[in-house]
């Protein structure tokens, strides 16, 4: 039976309490998967990790093609293909999504298993965010985001979501729940996603049944003490208030 692996620079705790470091590089990162999403150093960005490309959106919303060079402080990438394939109907917001797709998974007896997703369609509106870099060290990615966050609107726009989901217990490791970066049919605009509705959508679903985490090598991730990460300020980065 054929395994499918994720792979995960850092922890989602540590990037929450500001360490955004490179830990890997695209090209490293980019070995592990096809599909996926994540951050670049000192939140250079959002990343969009699709059909083997890695794209960053900047804090205009506009997107180039990353640099294989270019350091990643957290992120995750793993492979969709062979993945449950379906079509999503008309969805009037994240929630209305998240609900969707939780309900395939759960179909699979699948929700204690990490999962990725790709939906493709057209898009009445996309709402998101990205950051510019900020050098720091032990500052939040809360605080962070608060100087440096941009929030734009997308509308009747085709592309694709990147859907990344891992279980509750997982949580601090990563977001528990659905996790979404948007990319445009022409590649030209994305981010990440905190509000969202199309007109139908075609969906490659795959479960993942193991996980590899590259943990920083430095020192100085060893000063920071992951269990007082904020699951509350999580949250709201992730709801795009940071």
């Amino acid at each position: 039976m054929k395994s499918n692996k994720i792979y995960q620079a850092s922890t989602l705790q540590a990037l929450a309490l500001g360490y955004t470091r490179p830990v890997v590089t695209v090209r490293e990162l980019m070995e592990h998967g096809d599909t996926g999403l994540g951050t670049f150093e000192h939140v250079d960005g959002e990343m969009i990790i699709l059909d083997g490309v890695c794209y960053q959106a900047r804090q205009d919303g506009s997107i180039v093609r990353s640099e294989e060079t270019a350091g990643v402080p957290f992120a995750v990438a793993g492979s969709v293909k062979g993945g449950r394939e379906f079509t999503i109907g008309e969805m009037p917001d994240i929630a209305a999504i998240k609900q969707e797709l939780t309900l395939k998974i759960e179909e699979d007896f699948g929700l204690n298993s990490i999962h990725i997703a790709r939906i493709d369609g057209l898009f009445h509106t996309v709402h998101a965010r990205a950051g510019a870099p900020y050098r720091s060290q032990h500052v939040s990615l809360k605080d962070i985001l608060s100087k440096t966050q941009k929030d734009f609107c997308f509308e009747k726009i085709r592309g694709t979501l990147v859907c990344v989901y891992y279980p509750d217990y997982m949580d601090g490791i990563n977001a528990a729940g659905w996790h979404m970066h948007f990319l445009s049919e022409d590649r030209t605009l994305g981010g990440h996603v905190f509000e969202v509705c199309f007109t139908e959508g075609d969906c490659l679903l795959q479960k993942m049944d193991r996980i590899e985490i590259q943990l920083p090598r430095e020192a100085a991730f060893d000063t920071y003490s992951l269990k007082e990460a904020s699951q509350d300020e999580i949250e709201e980065v992730e709801q795009g208030k940071g």
